[in-house]
């Protein structure tokens, strides 16, 4: 939403990874310090408890966790800067990454929605393909994936599979 690439409301920020001295941490824990401030702007704002969370990084088999997509750090771009905190967000292309993963793991909904409207390539389905394929390697996973880019027309991606 702040890139403009997709128009709809949401009820959280996710924090994929923690950006620091020109690198990508893990998310998990987040910092003391970040909970603390998200808690006062809940308060403030009269928001969730939870509307900044680390939750798709946060346990074992988190995003983080398995691996972001590739050169992830060099396509980020900053949307905040201040004394004690510099916010970061990912580009279109990772973003295709996510949101193909999320409809093919969830069954649709407004992840499917999100990923048609970034109005992705086939290269770029095609490579947010096998990176899904990284984090879930089942055949259970690939038969819902190739279920779900028949749906939205990529038929030629499902034979690179």
């Amino acid at each position: 939403m702040v890139l403009n690439l997709v128009t709809r409301t949401t009820k959280d920020v996710d924090v994929l990874a923690l950006f620091s001295e020109d690198h990508l941490t893990s998310p998990a824990p987040l910092p003391e310090s970040l909970i603390q401030a998200a808690q006062e702007v809940a308060e403030d704002l009269n928001l969730p408890d939870d509307w900044l969370n680390n939750g798709p990084s946060s346990g074992e088999g988190g995003l983080f966790q398995m691996g972001l997509p590739k050169e992830i750090s060099s396509r980020i771009t900053q949307i905040y800067s201040s004394t004690y905190l510099n916010v970061y967000a990912i580009s279109r292309f990772d973003q295709i990454h996510f949101k193909l993963y999320a409809s093919v793991d969830q069954g649709g909904g407004y992840h499917l929605d999100d990923l048609l409207k970034l109005e992705p390539t086939c290269e770029e389905i095609l490579e947010a393909s096998l990176w899904c394929r990284t984090h879930d390697p089942s055949d259970g996973f690939l038969y819902l994936l190739k279920e779900t880019l028949h749906a939205i027309e990529f038929d030629d991606v499902i034979q690179e599979l």
